[in-house]
């Protein structure tokens, strides 16, 4: 990984043995703490030997020891100012460390030197992405790849680099020749249909999904986008390989969800149930569950999951709504108005609950305050109710001949 300068080692060897040459001999023998030892010798025995230091750093970043190894190689380039090899060094140590800002003047000097040389330009382009110049990198990306056509790293970066440009169309071929040049840079085909979904380009991102169907989260997001896009009955047999292979509660409740789109409540109601067993706190997982069973006709076990909700979240207005359609058609009455009372209080009233109270009201023959509430209804539901509208004003007619005989 490192790059060490032309140094007569042989040379070195043949003369009598000093710190420098036994940091040589350690170096090639990879015994990295030797190493350091004799170049810190030598360095002791002449500052100003800037090849001293420099194998010094070198040992230093070999053992993980970025800051010593960082200290070095400034050192010698206060020696040996524009020296190639300290350069690149030493922008690959503060890349290494997340210092990508600091290491873009050391690897850009280093990659004007040797622009047709893979690392120089590779690791300039690398530390301009990471400091948020994907412009500046593009090119040094370029550069990377022509001087090694085989890099799927450079492809992916290359990639990035132009998709922070806002060129989707134009980085979607590198994504791909990344993924075609290794198996392990496949991952990058996902992270394109990420950038797909993001673009709101479900097509594409689905087609991309597809090609993993070894990959349970690939197989969720196929019919999640799926069941967004409408297509629901599509997205159920992808949901439900989904949920066969990896049961997760995330799963079951995008399957149960499509299920209640294309009208099978019966199915969805087990998922949400056993969802809930997971998550007995999620109040919009209970709510779902609660209407699934609603549209089974369950009323008393709906109504119960209703009151579930509104004993953990007493303001959610919309559960207390539902609550209240429920106890209507259990003809709990007193209850029913105690739980249209509190849509009120929490400034949650619609037109239909202005209807809802007029039924209660006007079964209980009280029939001033039901005739008020027809009305209340009928002013405000402007003819997006027509059935419910339709018997108000039947209710309305019967309503005031009997309080005309009074």
């Amino acid at each position: 990984m490192w790059l060490l300068p032309p140094v007569a080692l042989a040379l070195l060897l043949l003369q009598k043995p000093d710190p420098l040459a036994e940091g040589m001999k350690a170096l090639e023998e990879q015994r990295y703490p030797a190493a350091v030892e004799s170049f810190a010798r030598a360095v002791a025995a002449d500052s100003k030997d800037y090849g001293a230091h420099f194998h010094l750093a070198l040992s230093y970043s070999l053992l993980d020891r970025d800051a010593e190894a960082i200290s070095e190689y400034k050192k010698v380039l206060e020696l040996k100012p524009k020296l190639y090899e300290a350069e690149l060094n030493l922008g690959m140590v503060l890349l290494r460390q997340k210092r990508a800002a600091e290491a873009i003047p050391y690897l850009e000097s280093a990659a004007k030197k040797k622009p047709a040389v893979y690392r120089p330009v590779f690791f300039a382009a690398e530390a301009l992405s990471e400091a948020g110049q994907a412009d500046k990198a593009e090119p040094y990306y370029k550069a990377a790849l022509q001087a090694d056509p085989k890099s799927a790293v450079a492809e992916l970066g290359l990639a990035r680099s132009i998709v922070k440009q806002n060129r989707v169309e134009e980085a979607a071929p590198h994504f791909r020749k990344a993924a075609e040049l290794d198996p392990a840079f496949r991952d990058a085909l996902l992270e394109l249909a990420a950038i797909y979904e993001r673009g709101k380009k479900t097509a594409e991102a689905i087609e991309i999904y597809k090609q993993f169907p070894e990959n349970p989260a690939a197989k969720e997001r196929v019919g999640e986008l799926l069941l967004e896009s409408g297509q629901t009955a599509v997205a159920i047999p992808e949901l439900e390989e989904a949920v066969k292979n990896a049961p997760a509660t995330t799963n079951r409740i995008a399957l149960a969800t499509a299920y209640i789109q294309n009208k099978q409540p019966d199915k969805a109601a087990p998922l949400f149930e056993q969802a809930l067993q997971a998550e007995p706190n999620n109040l919009d997982l209970r709510m779902s569950y609660a209407r699934a069973l609603r549209e089974l006709t369950k009323y008393p076990a709906a109504a119960q999951e209703f009151f579930r909700v509104v004993q953990a979240k007493p303001d959610y207005g919309e559960a207390w709504s539902d609550l209240a359609g429920m106890l209507i058609l259990l003809k709990q009455d007193d209850q029913a108005l105690a739980a249209l009372d509190k849509v009120k209080a929490l400034g949650a009233e619609k037109p239909g609950h202005f209807f809802f109270r007029a039924i209660i009201l006007d079964r209980n023959h009280l029939y001033q305050p039901a005739l008020e509430n027809y009305e209340k209804f009928l002013s405000m539901s402007d003819n997006k109710s027509p059935d419910e509208e339709f018997k108000a004003r039947q209710r309305i007619r019967v309503i005031k001949k009997e309080l005309s005989k009074r």
